[in-house]
C-alpha cells in the first residue's frame, strides 16, 4: 500500500496539526505501509531552510518540499501542483489535510480525474465556531469550492464527535471515519527532569504552576483564561501561570493586554513555544494544566498534559467528551468562572487533582497512543481499497472506528 499525504505547510509554527500529522505518518510507516508527505516550506511569515524538491528521507517515510508564494497566509506552489499532476497516479491512497488552502485544490482536481481515492482532515476547521470565526471570507470559498471536494471525497475523518454534529448542519453526507489524535508512550515514561525549567524561568520556581499549551491565538480563550486567573491569584498568591505557545499572528499584544486587565500579568510567564525537552521540563514542573479553548479539533496539547499525570481542566470547546466519562479530567462551559472554579478545586484539593491526573495518564496510554491510531488509519485505507463500506454501525458510539451520517 502506498499512500500520499499533501500538507500546505508543516513548520512547527503551526503547531498541533503539524505534529500531529507527522506523528500519524511515522506510525503509519512502522505499519510498513510506503508512505510520503509533499508540502511547501511555509512556516508562518517565514520559509524553511530545507532542500527544496528532493526526497528527504525521515522516520521510516519521506518528505518532499516546494516553494511557494504568499498572499496572506494563502500559500500557492505551482510546483508542487505540477508534481502532483505527474506522481499521484503513484499512489493508492492520498490524505489532504486542513482546509482554505490552495495546496488541496489541485489534489481534488486530480485525484477526482484519476479516480484515486482522498481521504479529507478538515483537523477541527469544520467545527462551527471555526467556520464562524471570519466568515465573511470562509463562507464564500467554503460554497464555492471546498463543498464540492467534500462531497467527492472517499471519506472525512473527524477527530472528534463534535464534528459529526458540524458536518451534518453542512449537509454532507461524505462517510465520516473517527480517529482521533495520539501520543508517543514513550515520551511521557519518565519526563525531563523540573530544574531545567525552573533554570530557565526562575520565576516559576516556588510556584503553584498552571500550563497552557498552545498557539497564541483568538479561538484558545485566553481572553476568559485571563479573567479566570485573575481570580484564583487574587486568593491563591503563589498561584503562576505558564503560557508557552508560538505567536504566528501578532496576537501576543492583546493577550497581554487582557492579563494586565485583570490584574495578573506579573504572575504570568510566556515562554514562546517550546519543543523537546523544553516542553518536557514545562510538563514536570507544572500542578496542573488548562486548556480553555473556544474551539478544538482534537487537542495534542490536551493529550499531552494527561500523559503527563497532570490535573486538566479542559473546556466543552476541546471536543474530549471522553475525559469527563472517565473523570479524567474537568470538563467545564466555556466560562471564566467555570474555569476559575475547577481550578481552584485542583489547588485546594490536591489529593483528589493528583488521582484523577493519574487516571487521565491511563486513559490516554490506553486508547490514545499513535499505535493505536494508525491501526485505525490502516483500516479505513484498507476499506476504501478493498471497496468494503466505511460505515459498519449507523448509530454513533464512543469507539474510534468508521461512522456514517
Amino acid at each position: 500500500m502506498k499512500v500520499l499525504h499533501i500538507v500546505p505547510g508543516i513548520g512547527s509554527v503551526y503547531g498541533g496539526p503539524a505534529t500531529s500529522i507527522l506523528n500519524l505518518v511515522k506510525s503509519l510507516a512502522l505499519l510498513g505501509i510506503e508512505v510520503d508527505i509533499v508540502t511547501t516550506n511555509a512556516n508562518g511569515y517565514y520559509q524553511l531552510n530545507v532542500p527544496l524538491q528532493t526526497w528527504i528521507q525521515q522516520d521510516g517515510y519521506r518528505i518532499q518540499y516546494f516553494p511557494c508564494l504568499y498572499m496572506n497566509d494563502y500559500k500557492i506552489s505551482m510546483s508542487m501542483t505540477n508534481w502532483l499532476l505527474w506522481h499521484i497516479r503513484d499512489y493508492d491512497v492520498v490524505n489532504t489535510h486542513a482546509i482554505f488552502s490552495y495546496a488541496n485544490l489541485p489534489a481534488y482536481w486530480i485525484t477526482k480525474f484519476f479516480n484515486i481515492p482522498n481521504i479529507i482532515h478538515p483537523h477541527g476547521m469544520l467545527e462551527d465556531w471555526a467556520l464562524n470565526y471570519k466568515n465573511w471570507k470562509k463562507l464564500p470559498y467554503y460554497n464555492l469550492i471546498e463543498k464540492q471536494a467534500l462531497q467527492v471525497a472517499k471519506a472525512i475523518r473527524v477527530l472528534a464527535y463534535s464534528e459529526v454534529e458540524s458536518i451534518k448542519h453542512l449537509g454532507l453526507k461524505t462517510p465520516l471515519a473517527f480517529v482521533p489524535n495520539g501520543i508517543w508512550q514513550e515520551d511521557f515514561i519518565e519526563l525531563t527532569n523540573s530544574e531545567y525549567f525552573y533554570q530557565k524561568f526562575p520565576q516559576t520556581r516556588d510556584k503553584n504552576i498552571i500550563l497552557f499549551l498552545g498557539r497564541i491565538d483568538p479561538k484558545k480563550g485566553l481572553d476568559i483564561l485571563a479573567k479566570a486567573f485573575g481570580k484564583i491569584h487574587e486568593k491563591f498568591p503563589k498561584a503562576h501561570l505558564v503560557i508557552a505557545g508560538p505567536d504566528n499572528i501578532n496576537f501576543l499584544p492583546k493577550v497581554k493586554k487582557y492579563f494586565a486587565e485583570a490584574k495578573c500579568l506579573d504572575a504570568v510567564t510566556f515562554t514562546g513555544m517550546l519543543t523537546g525537552s523544553s516542553k518536557n521540563a514545562a510538563l514536570a514542573a507544572a500542578d496542573m494544566y488548562v486548556a480553555p479553548s473556544y474551539s478544538e479539533g482534537f487537542s495534542m496539547s490536551v493529550l499531552e498534559g494527561m500523559a503527563a499525570g497532570l490535573p486538566c481542566v479542559i473546556t466543552t470547546g476541546c471536543n474530549f467528551p471522553e475525559a469527563a466519562v472517565a473523570e479524567a479530567a474537568h470538563v467545564v462551559d466555556i466560562d471564566s468562572d467555570a474555569i476559575a472554579n475547577a481550578l481552584i478545586h485542583c489547588l485546594t484539593n490536591p489529593e483528589a487533582a493528583k488521582i484523577m491526573g493519574d487516571r487521565a495518564r491511563q486513559l490516554v496510554f490506553e486508547k490514545y497512543t499513535w499505535e493505536n491510531i494508525a491501526l485505525q488509519m490502516k483500516q479505513i485505507y484498507t476499506n476504501i481499497l478493498e471497496k468494503n463500506p466505511i460505515s459498519t454501525i449507523s448509530e454513533l458510539s464512543h469507539e474510534s472506528g468508521a461512522i456514517k451520517i
